[in-house]
């Protein structure tokens, strides 16, 4: 029996539940949430869809109550505030980091062997704060946004191409930020036909462009932050591990000189399995990548420094 949590009960976390018992990622999924009523109105919900989409996962919706987690093979973790327009992810820092805290020593009470999804922003930082607070094996804690990030840059590159999305390769690294992230625009490409033989400099650049800031489109345009593309990729993240399917996805994990930096979480090439990040994979990069990456890794530090 496959058993997943998902902490917070807002747009994001219940989504990401939504996706996992569509999908049947797990056998029991537990949805939790500090407001009262919450988690089980929306997991009454969503487990009312199980005839109609012929569903056997079992979804239960809790208030608070993390002996109900008991045993979970991965948490994921989306409590905190979201972003409003004209808000950076940063400026979550000081609200958020209270609620990981105490999110984490919950989790280690009740699930002492899961891998941990971080979703929570600023999600690098979040990400290095779950490893500096619970203590575990860095491939046990995962940060999202990357995964995030690849599909907003998959979509831009889909809709340039007029190309089937599921056909079209994109990743992203470095920081979870509007001016952080890095879009590989030469390792994209539509059928194995890198994206930089198909279109012009100029389109690719704006792809990347938008890329970088689809998460503030999205908050500007919704008054609050995106929800269904952040909770399919947190799915996206827990099936990779559940079923140990070895995929390479972009992940913030804890570098210790992989791509010349160290002590900090940081979007990069993942495999995922079982163990979790079971490899941090180094892509070639040039030096116009590797100074981007670098700058990325300066910001992050500096995220990070407030978390003192």
């Amino acid at each position: 029996m496959s058993k997943v949590t998902v902490v917070g009960a807002g747009n994001v976390g219940a989504t990401c539940a939504n996706v996992l018992v569509t999908n049947q990622v797990a056998d029991e999924v537990v949805l939790l949430d500090i407001k009262e009523g919450v988690a089980e109105g929306k997991a009454m919900d969503i487990m009312q869809t199980a005839s109609i989409l012929n569903i056997n996962t079992r979804l239960t919706g809790v208030t608070n109550d993390y002996a109900m987690t008991e045993g979970s093979d991965v948490v994921v973790i989306t409590s905190g505030i979201p972003r409003k327009p004209g808000m950076t992810r940063e400026e979550l820092i000081g609200v958020n980091a209270g609620i990981v805290k105490s999110v984490a020593s919950s989790i280690l009470a009740h699930s002492p062997n899961a891998i941990i999804i971080c979703v929570s922003n600023p999600m690098d930082t979040m990400t290095y704060l779950l490893h500096k607070e619970m203590g575990l094996p860095k491939n046990r804690i995962i940060g999202m946004g990357g995964a995030l990030d690849s599909a907003r840059f998959k979509y831009f590159l889909s809709l340039a191409l007029k190309a089937n999305a599921t056909e079209v390769e994109g990743i992203v690294i470095g920081g979870h930020g509007d001016t952080t992230m890095i879009p590989l625009k030469r390792y994209a490409a539509y059928r194995g036909i890198p994206a930089t033989s198909l279109l012009p400099a100029e389109q690719l650049d704006k792809v990347a462009a938008d890329t970088m800031v689809g998460g503030a489109t999205l908050t500007k345009l919704l008054g609050t932050s995106a929800w269904y593309a952040p909770g399919a990729a947190a799915a996206q993240v827990v099936a990779a591990v559940l079923h140990d399917q070895k995929k390479l996805i972009s992940c913030s994990a804890l570098l210790e000189g992989e791509y010349g930096e160290k002590d900090l979480c940081i979007g990069v090439p993942c495999i995922l399995g079982k163990g979790g990040i079971e490899k941090v994979v180094e892509f070639d990069l040039n030096d116009e990548e590797k100074e981007l990456f670098h700058k990325s890794a300066e910001a992050v530090h500096k995220t990070n420094a407030a978390l003192a």
